[in-house]
């Protein structure tokens, strides 16, 4: 039956233009294009075949992630694509492997702390992947706690050279992917130390390995730190371990564009703002932003098309059992789901328009948005990935048993993504830098100093606080304004209780420690509400496409609302809104649940993914799931042989019951 498409008759149903919706998605015509052209270029290449993945050993799993690797290499200088197209083919190749810290760590950090002179001499050896780099923080004994690294570099002004050492075993680099086994070049975060003197963290440039015959260098141990969560997933990566012993470096090879080392051993700031470094970090956390929007997309695009061809229960005088996507159960569970990938998309969008505005700012030694921008960055951070996880777990759920086999995808599509809770700030870490930033922004508003950005909401502090819901009927929670006050109400209001719980305390850090969980809490409230906000500000754009501006007003309700309906006791206990109104709320989400459902394939088709992608059987867009997961069950290595290896030692004694005689 190849070739037939199962869900054509989910996809005559669709009221609006997915073409147009894919463009939306893409955030540009040429975003998309590039896009759907590199895709399929990669699904179309049988080198880049992924469906034995989860079944091979873990040394074949990485040798066959460096083929992979080299073979895109050779392509993207082959093809002679551009940057944007390069990193393109490196997202839909879609496995974890040393060039994502080479392109997305190493080179980045250099253009971002190394001087000119430094740039002109890495840079053209990492472009052209005659060095291979990673970004060596992480710690055994420290993450989060950047300033609690222990690796020492002292600087020796008898030689001029640096000594990079590994003072106990917690400091040995433990984590860092393309370590283990690939990277020749680290870029080593360790305290500084010239003259007895400490000078804080600062990042250098080390060689780890030679680059004749790729052992690592004198003074130098390094390994790969062990299998990980899942099958085949995050294992293609060599997170690493790394020890130095009194290893020597040049001057040259610290990051010296914001402080420097003087031949005679003197830390010297430059004239260049500290607060440009922090230009990377939020490139970085925005990134994280859009790859939270795909990793769901991808999720919600299995479990829909599978909850349309999954029929279950409810015939009729043995006609055909009801589509699971009928039940309102799976609805709730799923369509939220649905909408968040589209809000975390646009709100990514907006990320990436905030970065390319705080450069500019940052450029021009301007930095009065930099606290708002980062609490923004680490807050959406925290927020997105969080809910991405979460969600891919629950799309796994929705995909009933099925979706507890490899084939289906989303195991190990989870085991990929999970981390991202933690690299990159710990998301809980994260919500509590965010709570700062917003206690520093109400213990200052009667000084008179407005609030800016995602912050400014805060500058109403008083109509917010007297504020009372109006809405009458389930329509009214149509309106985004009503929406959007609610969302601000309750956030600040959260924000004011935890302000007034902490003025309370002689000792503000003491009140911090013990009010944490509370704090999160508000934070959270607060970064939904700037899901929320940039989500009803994409809908007052001009948004081309038969109804397709109504598609994405419906899955904005259904976002906000469903967010409302799950934590409606803040709403109760902020007293935003009343019981009742909480009530309407949800009659209008089952309403806007209704309107979505014809929709819903069409909307999963407009992430525009092909198959090779997406990985999934259950996921297919044909909609052909039986026979495809009957055929790929042959194809494990178990059932190569129809007897088991291990029959003639232990099966065939149990059954004739000759246990004494066998040696077990």
């Amino acid at each position: 039956m190849e070739g037939v498409d199962y869900l054509a008759a989910e996809r005559k149903k669709t009221e609006f233009d997915v073409e147009e919706m894919k463009i939306v998605w893409a955030g540009s015509r040429h975003a998309f294009e590039v896009s759907d052209r590199i895709s399929k270029l990669v699904a179309n290449d049988p080198a880049f075949r992924k469906d034995e993945r989860t079944m091979l050993p873990r040394k074949e799993l990485f040798k066959n992630t460096l083929r992979k690797a080299t073979y895109a290499w050779k392509r993207i200088n082959e093809l002679r694509l551009s940057e944007e197209e390069a990193s393109k083919l490196r997202f839909y190749v879609d496995e974890p492997s040393f060039t994502d810290l080479h392109w997305g760590m190493f080179v980045p950090a250099i253009k971002g702390q190394g001087t000119d002179e430094q740039q002109r001499k890495w840079l053209p050896l990492a472009y052209k992947m005659q060095i291979i780099g990673c970004y060596a923080q992480t710690e055994l004994g420290h993450g989060s706690n950047v300033q609690g690294l222990e690796t020492t570099a002292s600087f020796d002004p008898q030689t001029d050279e640096f000594v990079i050492h590994s003072p106990t075993l917690t400091s040995s680099k433990w984590w860092p992917g393309g370590l283990g086994k690939v990277s020749t070049h680290g870029l080593v975060y360790a305290r500084l130390i010239t003259d007895g003197q400490e000078h804080g963290i600062h990042g250098f440039i080390v060689q780890l390995r030679s680059l004749e015959d790729h052992k690592p260098l004198p003074g130098i141990t390094i390994g790969d730190i062990g299998m990980k969560f899942g099958n085949g997933a995050y294992n293609t990566m060599d997170n690493g371990v790394l020890r130095f012993d009194h290893v020597r470096i040049p001057r040259d090879q610290m990051l010296m564009r914001v402080s420097r080392v003087t031949r005679e051993g003197k830390v010297v700031e430059s004239d260049v703002p500290r607060q440009l470094v922090y230009g990377t970090m939020v490139f970085v956390r925005q990134t994280i932003v859009q790859d939270a929007s795909c990793a769901l997309s991808r999720a919600v695009c299995i479990a829909t098309r599978y909850s349309a061809v999954r029929r279950q229960f409810g015939s009729q005088n043995g006609g055909p059992e009801t589509q699971v996507i009928d039940y309102k159960t799976q609805q709730s569970r799923l369509f939220p789901l649905l909408a968040s990938a589209y809000a975390f998309r646009f709100v990514g969008e907006w990320l990436n328009w905030l970065y390319t505005d705080v450069m500019r700012r940052l450029q021009a030694n301007e930095f009065s948005t930099l606290p708002e921008v980062h609490a923004c960055t680490a807050g959406l951070k925290s927020l997105t990935t969080s809910v991405t996880a979460d969600g891919i777990e629950e799309c796994r759920k929705l995909c009933g048993g099925h979706g507890y086999l490899c084939t289906s995808g989303l195991p190990e599509l989870f085991a990929v993504y999970v981390p991202a809770c933690t690299y990159e700030g710990d998301n809980i870490v994260l919500q509590l830098q965010v709570a700062r930033i917003l206690m520093k922004t109400v213990s200052q508003l009667s000084s008179g100093k407005p609030p800016v950005g995602t912050m400014a909401y805060l500058g109403r502090i008083e109509p917010l606080m007297q504020y009372r819901c109006n809405v009458q009927k389930a329509k009214d929670w149509l309106n985004p304004n009503v929406v959007l006050e609610a969302f601000e109400a309750r956030a600040a209001r959260m924000s004011v209780s935890c302000a007034q719980k902490l003025s309370q305390f002689s000792n503000p850090e003491e009140g911090f420690a013990e009010l944490s969980a509370d704090l999160v809490e508000a934070s959270v409230a607060h970064c939904q509400l700037i899901v929320v906000s940039k989500f009803i500000e994409k809908l007052q754009q001009d948004i081309p496409g038969k109804r397709v501006k109504q598609q994405l007003e419906v899955l904005c309700g259904i976002y906000s609302l469903a967010l409302l309906h799950k934590h409606q006791g803040d709403f109760l206990a902020t007293s935003c809104i009343t019981s009742k109104q909480a009530s309407l709320a949800n009659d209008q989400l089952r309403e806007l649940y209704t309107q979505v459902r014809p929709n819903a394939i069409a909307l999963v088709d407009a992430f525009n993914y092909t198959d090779h992608f997406l990985g999934s059987i259950l996921g297919r867009y044909d909609g052909n799931v039986y026979p495809k997961l009957y055929e790929a069950a042959w194809k494990d290595p178990l059932n190569e042989s129809v007897v088991p290896d291990g029959y003639h030692q232990y099966i065939r004694p149990l059954l004739k019951q000759q246990l004494r005689a066998a040696k077990l």
